[in-house]
């Protein structure tokens, strides 16, 4: 698999489906997150639509493998835009290949060029080999902790 072609490319409307199932994925390994097809979809399609987002897609032979969002948030501690990366999730049989560092670079890139001058994301504590592929690309943890609050439900 060493030699394997990845292209990566925004995502698009009828990729919709493909990233729903990547998100499953994702959220098996997140303890805060559970799988709501109907719910990711709504959220893959906002972000699709809405200039202030980005979401790429990598592809091997036509094949969706992984993917990688983001979306701008104005930082006072930086004075502008930061960028949450959101998803970042590569199917397991193409980790290893460079396909998850490449997303994070292609959407650092698409923050460059709005201005960013931060990346941040979040990663669940208990994901041990996402932590290590982050550290390993230079991502620093904070004395930060995540805090939320959701929408009582009636």
């Amino acid at each position: 698999m060493s030699d394997i072609q990845v292209k990566i490319r925004p995502a698009v409307s009828s990729d919709v489906e493909v990233l729903t199932s990547l998100l499953e994925i994702l959220f098996s390994i997140e303890e805060d997150f559970f799988c709501n097809k109907p719910l990711q979809r709504r959220g893959l399609e906002l972000m699709l639509s809405n200039e202030r987002c980005c979401v790429l897609v990598a592809e091997v032979n036509g094949q969706v493998v992984g993917m990688c969002s983001g979306q701008l948030t104005i930082s006072t501690a930086e004075g502008g835009p930061a960028l949450l990366v959101e998803d970042m999730v590569v199917l397991g049989e193409y980790r290893g290949q460079g396909i998850g560092q490449r997303l994070l670079a292609e959407v650092a890139g698409w923050g460059e060029t709005q201005g960013v001058s931060r990346l941040q994301l979040l990663a669940d504590r208990n994901n041990a080999q996402g932590l290590k592929f982050y550290k390993k690309l230079g991502w620093q943890t904070t004395e930060l902790i995540c805090l939320r609050k959701t929408k009582a439900c009636s």
